[in-house]
């Protein structure tokens, strides 16, 4: 498959949506450094660059910046979710920590299913279950805490999909680890789907290079800045 042309409807920079906003936060400056010293937006340049970012981020930074997130996380309206699905932090990797998202959105929606899921990297698989009390979670080789087992809930059953990155542009496409899976975990899911991606850092100063029809784009995406709408 071939990279998408600029013209192509899924290259376009983000439309203006009904609040969406660029801000301050618009203009990534260490990504416009990156620039400078010869970064190429391909998703192999920006997964190198990203990830060493955000592994030196001093612990109070990061602490920091979950709260920033977590504040902006309360100024969505997600309408009556069922399900929800979430993903808990490799700590290792400093990604994004969800737990505190975990407990607003149990008292914020009193009703609502939260969904965890074990990943199956040797084959590209994803399964997707209940995350309730009884749940027992355990590390996966990666890193990854997991349901153990519990209620399986398929795909369509699944109102909003809270996404990790690495890094996004102002078209909504996403850099994660490379392996394709919530791409495709968001192509199982019904097409009213809301996928809501969360990032530490404003999106990048160019759009990514290498993107493809396959890549799924967010609907939303939280910044400890601010929040990034691109379509409904």
């Amino acid at each position: 498959m071939e990279p998408l042309p600029p013209h192509h409807p899924h290259s376009a920079r983000a439309q203006a949506q009904p609040g969406f906003c660029t801000g301050t936060g618009g203009v990534d400056e260490a990504a416009s450094a990156n620039t400078a010293h010869g970064m190429t937006f391909t998703k192999k340049d920006i997964r190198k660059a990203y990830l060493a970012r955000r592994l030196e981020l001093a612990d109070e930074e990061a602490a920091r910046l979950n709260a920033a997130l977590l504040r902006h996380c309360r100024e969505l309206h997600l309408g009556s979710p069922v399900y929800v699905h979430l993903f808990l932090p490799i700590t290792a990797k400093k990604e994004v920590d969800t737990y505190p998202l975990a407990e607003w959105l149990r008292s914020t929606y009193p009703g609502v299913q939260l969904v965890l899921s074990r990943s199956y990297l040797a084959t590209g698989n994803m399964q997707h279950y209940l995350w309730d009390e009884r749940t027992r979670l355990v590390h996966n080789a990666y890193g990854i805490p997991e349901p153990e087992s519990g209620r399986i809930v398929a795909p369509k059953e699944i109102d909003v999909v809270f996404v990790p990155m690495l890094a996004f542009d102002e078209a909504g496409h996403r850099v994660g680890y490379g392996k394709g899976m919530y791409d495709e975990f968001l192509q199982q899911c019904r097409k009213d789907v809301k996928a809501i991606g969360l990032s530490l850092f404003p999106p990048l100063p160019e759009l990514i290079e290498d993107a493809y029809e396959g890549d799924v784009p967010m609907n939303i995406v939280v910044t400890p800045t601010q929040v990034y709408y691109f379509q409904d």
